[in-house]
């Protein structure tokens, strides 16, 4: 796959599948400084329920202890979007996004956690651990 670089300003664009975005994220890390943990939180994770195909909403929220490498934000919000048309339940997606950050990044610890938005009255929050918790 050709190197893809997310343009430096302007409308970011729509990823074209999963594997590019999964490339974006390893391709745009940066050398971590000296800290002892990062935490992202967004809340505007969508994907597809691939029983109803119907759109599920949700929270992610992605702690993680850096080795030598670090999210870069931008891409890790491009990342994200290319979740929005992927038909999977919630622990299979928790367990995928935390995989693609060891890939991407190897960090020492990594916790992920995706909340998903109540529909029929059931709500779902699960968390994928990877590494040793500092």
């Amino acid at each position: 796959m050709d190197k893809f670089w997310l343009p430096r300003s302007g409308p970011m664009p729509r990823p074209k599948s999963l594997e590019e975005a999964r490339q974006v994220l390893a391709d745009e890390a940066f050398r971590a400084p000296n800290v002892g943990r990062v935490t992202f939180e967004a809340a505007e994770f969508t994907s597809i329920c691939p029983r109803s195909g119907q759109p599920d909403f949700g929270r992610v929220r992605i702690s993680y202890t850096p080795k030598e490498r670090c999210i870069e934000s931008k891409s890790l919000k491009f990342y994200l979007w290319a979740y929005r048309d992927e038909p999977a339940f919630c622990e299979e997606l928790t367990a995928r996004i935390a995989d693609d950050i060891v890939a991407a990044i190897d960090p020492a610890w990594l916790e992920v956690t995706l909340e998903q938005t109540p529909r029929g009255g059931i709500g779902i929050v699960v968390t994928a651990e990877r590494g040793q918790r500092p």
